[in-house]
């Protein structure tokens, strides 16, 4: 019997139960369990023959099937697979390697805390920190999906983003974990995806919020009929826009869908299912193998319910640790409870509510503003596409606020831009400067919001991307 504690053993069980069955798909290409599994075997046995060492980092060339196959022969070796990305510039690249584990293999079979995975999310140096898993948090992880989700988490999942993107890398590991199996895309199409959906074989959808949209647009352009075969949306990565789950539903009539709040130290915190009425900041109850407690040390009473504190998590999913750095933005561990700074609060009836990242939050008129409501409530205008919230000095208030804004077309003036803030949020978090960022938005290596970048134009005073609004 595979031992499910390990992230890549059920791949020997389906291949000896069900060895014709397809595993891992592309679109052009397929791998039943049975081949699969000899393909990976071959490839761990030449990276014995080869003495790799203890971890091996995955660059990123090479196409998404591939990946997925080395990744699980790297594993099954009982090494670590540090997925890299191939947006990395050559710099960044070589740093990485520098920093990773310098350990010989001791040729010790793979156990439940043996390390299989360093991924990598945006550090404040500009350096992605590696962040370390262990087979058992994976593990639990897919055991807590089925758990919490019921049978519509075991079936066939299309993952359709990059493997360096931990979402996907998770979502086809669930398939393959499960033996309902995974289609992945060698790059994100909209109507490949929706294609492949509505053939019928891929019950469970794993996406983030901007590949959804851009189903959503595509199948409103087509005038595509509604899916009926999917059954279970999972939605993270950023914050869904909630005023757009009744286009989701109508297009996926019979799907579940669910948004989820977790983070890589982390995997899975919380959960919800969408709902376009839905507090803003809301994202969700904890997880069954969660526990919560919000305040500055888990050794504390929590705060009363209500009240803004860290939001500090003990699971059997927590990380092991970094690999190559802890700067400003690294999580805090204290006994089995770990914070990645976020700062949030329950209220009555015991749903998380999320207000930001401790290191953004701005002071301004005495009060603290957390970016990434606003941010939030800006994104939901249909002018805007993306948004960026800072404070500046102000001899005043303390703090100004200022929203960066990308605007593919004509951009509203503030007055409006502002108007809208004022119906939707308290007075004082309505920017009181707006700007609009012209070119390609900053974004990091892991593809998020380049914050940080934003920061330092608007502080030079006189950035060449930057227009203000009238």
């Amino acid at each position: 019997m595979a031992d499910e504690r390990l992230v890549h053993a059920p791949l020997a069980r389906w291949a000896h139960e069900r060895p014709a069955a397809v595993a891992l798909a592309n679109g052009e290409r397929h791998l039943t369990f049975a081949a699969l599994h000899a393909l990976v075997q071959e490839r761990a046995a030449r990276l014995d023959a080869q003495g790799a060492p203890a971890t091996v980092l995955l660059e990123g060339e090479g196409g998404t099937l591939e990946r997925v196959v080395d990744f699980l022969a790297v594993i099954a070796s009982g090494r670590c697979a540090a997925m890299g990305d191939a947006d990395w510039p050559a710099t960044v690249a070589q740093a990485i390697a520098a920093k990773l584990p310098a350990r010989a293999h001791t040729g010790a079979p793979p156990a439940p805390e043996t390390p299989f995975y360093v991924g990598f999310t945006s550090g404040s140096t500009g350096l992605p920190k590696g962040f370390e898993r262990n087979h058992r948090s994976w593990a639990e992880s897919f055991a807590v999906t089925l758990r919490d989700f019921g049978l519509d988490a075991a079936t066939r999942v299309l993952a359709p983003g990059r493997m360096s993107h931990s979402l996907f890398l998770f979502g086809a590991l669930l398939g393959l974990w499960s033996g309902a199996g995974a289609e992945v895309q060698e790059r994100f199409s909209a109507p490949r995806a929706l294609a492949t959906l509505a053939a019928g074989g891929t019950p469970l959808l794993v996406a983030v919020p901007s590949q959804l949209v851009l189903m959503l647009q595509w199948a409103q352009r087509r005038r595509l009929a509604p899916i009926e075969g999917v059954r279970l949306v999972l939605i993270s990565g950023a914050r869904w826009m909630r005023e757009r789950t009744p286009e989701l539903r109508r297009l996926f009539p019979r799907a579940r869908i669910v948004e989820f709040y977790g983070a890589s130290e982390a995997s899975y915190i919380a959960w919800m299912d969408a709902d376009a009425q839905a507090p803003t900041q809301a994202v969700g109850r904890a997880f069954s193998n969660v526990a919560l407690h919000i305040g500055p040390h888990p050794g504390t009473a929590p705060l009363p319910r209500g009240e803004t504190g860290l939001i500090w998590v003990r699971s059997p999913m927590l990380f092991t640790g970094y690999v190559n750095l802890a700067d400003g933005t690294a999580a805090l561990r204290e006994g089995d409870w770990l914070s990645v700074r976020d700062v949030g609060f329950l209220d009555a009836s015991g749903l998380l509510h999320l207000c930001g990242r401790e290191s953004r939050m701005v002071v301004t008129q005495g009060k603290n503003l957390f970016p990434e409501e606003i941010e939030t409530c800006l994104a939901a205008h249909p002018a805007v596409v993306q948004a960026s919230l800072h404070g500046l000095p102000d001899a005043l208030r303390g703090m100004a606020v200022h929203a960066v804004l990308q605007c593919p077309g004509e951009p509203p003036p503030a007055p409006l831009l502002a108007a809208w803030c004022r119906e939707r949020l308290e007075p004082f978090k309505t920017p009181r400067h707006w700007w609009l960022w012209r070119g390609p938005w900053p974004q990091t290596a892991s593809g998020k919001t380049d914050h940080a970048a934003i920061a330092r134009a608007l502080a030079s005073g006189g950035h060449a991307s930057l227009a203000r609004l009238p």
